[in-house]
């Protein structure tokens, strides 16, 4: 019996259709990139265990892919620490190694290790798979792309704005029709904490915040109850679930609220000047969006935090950053501030196969297909598309001597634009029967024509 055949659930076959559209994605993104003075690196797909683990909190690190030890390694797997229900020292005595979760803790232990050869501030982009425990759904998968850009080496705010303009230029020159770049500051998030007289359960409040669209404000409240923040503590924050009008407006409620806050002065502060900036400079498409509740759930963030979603399909944030005071800090190089985003390709990706916003041109295959009518067309053919191919012109000659209709069900399926065919008479004319597989169209050129026609 033939074995049943399948891939891991949140993971996807790309079909030669699908490589072109991620590919395009990928090329826009990039260039972008490089206008904007970043250089790519890469990094190993996994890392030390002690390199990922306790970066993301504890729901991170729920979410992140062991790889376990092979080989003589794992005959010492502590089983008396399983015996002892105690799993998670088991597992880790099972596995030194993990998939990447993101590509920012891996690009701050990068930095670490390569700091004699950077230039600071070192500004890299990076884009490579990244993978996640998580329950795969529409727009959510196990593994996935990041098209990340960082720059680290400098505290300048600038470096927020110079980001949110790439984000903006980005996604509307991939054709996203409506999108909002939510902003938030780690430091607001603090300074609430701070006037509830909670800052020990920082963590636990961005947490249950950052779930405020998903299970709204009654979710949230019991999520607070749930990790046993004081009853007057959630009643002081409530009233921000509700922040209103322009982004000058909650700027002033945000300052009478932390007045007596000077970490959380200094966010307002922070995000004053980006909003007065951006003001200044102006975006293409993107609305800008203080959201107090935003906080990513990552626990790196120590200023500016940034989501951005579709406005016209229901997708999830379909980019993100922050930035990150003392990441390297975690591997020994203090006084590293860094900034960053990530643009989620596969969630594009998603919003444009859904609205039809990739180019027409994308699903076109190649430009000539060369029929095979014997041995001495094909000979002729090989040569002619050799000519074509030196012209920058793509074709591709039908190797096998079969039915004309097969070949052309294959040159339909492949979405052929033309159908070259040479016969006995075109051989001895020096001509190729040209067919417009849109149109229908056949037309005769000579060889030496079929380059300027086709161009």
């Amino acid at each position: 019996m033939a074995q049943k055949i399948g891939i891991p659930k949140g993971t996807r076959d790309f079909l030669p259709q699908n490589v072109l559209k991620r590919n395009y994605i990928f090329n826009i993104i990039k260039s972008i990139f490089e206008l904007n003075g970043f250089s790519p690196i890469e990094t190993p797909s996994f890392e030390l265990n002690k390199t990922l683990l306790g970066k993301y909190g504890e729901e991170g690190d729920r979410l992140i892919f062991r790889i376990m030890n092979s080989g003589e390694k794992v005959k010492k797997a502590d089983t008396e620490a399983l015996q002892n229900n105690e799993l998670g020292k088991f597992v880790s005595s099972l596995s030194e190694k993990s998939l990447r979760y993101d590509l920012t803790v891996p690009f701050a232990r990068f930095v670490v290790q390569h700091q004699n050869d950077l230039p600071f501030p070192f500004k890299r982009y990076q884009i490579q798979p990244v993978w996640r425990a998580d329950r795969p759904q529409h727009g959510r998968y196990q593994e996935f792309y990041q098209c990340d850009a960082d720059v680290i080496g400098s505290k300048s705010l600038w470096h927020e704005i110079n980001l949110l303009q790439i984000i903006d230029k980005g996604l509307s020159k991939l054709n996203i029709p409506s999108f909002t770049i939510h902003l938030n500051n780690r430091k607001i998030l603090s300074g609430i904490a701070e006037i509830c007289d909670q800052q020990e359960n920082i963590i636990d409040i961005t947490q249950a915040l950052d779930k405020l669209d998903k299970i709204g404000e009654e979710g949230v409240v019991k999520e607070f109850e749930k990790r046993n923040i004081p009853t007057d503590a959630i009643n002081l924050i409530k009233p921000l679930f509700q922040l209103s009008g322009s982004n000058e407006d909650k700027l002033s409620v945000l300052k009478s609220f932390l007045e007596k806050s000077k970490v959380g002065l200094k966010g307002i502060d922070e995000m004053e000047f980006i909003i007065q900036k951006i003001k200044l400079l102006g975006l293409n498409k993107a609305k800008l969006n203080i959201n107090v509740t935003l906080a990513r759930g990552l626990n790196y963030y120590t200023g500016s935090i940034i989501e951005v979603t579709a406005d016209d399909i229901k997708m999830g944030s379909i980019c993100g950053g922050g930035r990150y005071d003392d990441l390297t800090g975690l591997f020994g190089l203090k006084d590293m501030s860094g900034v960053g985003i990530s643009f989620g390709a596969d969630r594009i990706y998603d919003i444009l196969e859904t609205l039809d916003l990739f180019p027409k041109e994308l699903s076109k295959g190649v430009k000539v297909l060369f029929v095979n009518m014997g041995e001495k067309e094909t000979e002729q053919a090989m040569v002619l598309a050799n000519q074509l191919k030196e012209n920058g012109i793509s074709c591709e000659v039908y190797a096998d001597h079969v039915k004309l209709a097969k070949q052309m069900k294959y040159a339909n399926k492949l979405n052929v634009e033309f159908v070259a065919v040479m016969g006995d008479n075109e051989l001895i004319n020096k001509t190729v029967q040209l067919k417009n597989m849109t149109t229908g169209e056949q037309d005769e050129f000579s060889w030496n024509e079929l380059s300027n026609a086709l161009k």
